[in-house]
């Protein structure tokens, strides 16, 4: 099971997310009510530590994905709109304002 990734001693000059949105958002408050750990010990049965990369962190792939669905988007438009919008961002379990995907946009369909 991967462990989200927690950039903050790199990150440090940058502000958290949490300092920067609307905590009362929509897409913060369902974030709040998702067991996000829960979803991580039953995607993560079906990993197996082994060669090559390293897993992406279950939080980010289950969250592109619910946004996904929820606002009916393609994988370039899901992806454009994740490197725009602090909300996504903060959604997927990221801790600071990322300008640029950290994965590759292929991934969502392997």
């Amino acid at each position: 099971m991967s462990k989200p990734r927690d950039d903050r001693q790199a990150e440090m000059f940058r502000p958290a997310l949490e300092e920067i949105i609307d905590l009362g958002h929509p897409l913060v408050r369902l974030a709040a009510e998702i067991d996000w750990d829960f979803l991580a010990t039953r995607f993560g049965a079906v990993y197996r530590p082994g060669p090559g990369q390293p897993p992406l962190p279950t939080r980010l792939i289950a969250g592109l994905l619910i946004l996904k669905h929820m606002h009916n988007l393609s994988d370039e438009v899901l992806c454009a709109r994740w490197v725009e919008n602090p909300y996504f961002q903060f959604f997927c379990g990221e801790v600071v304002f990322r300008h640029e995907l950290p994965f590759d946009r292929s991934s969502l369909s392997r």
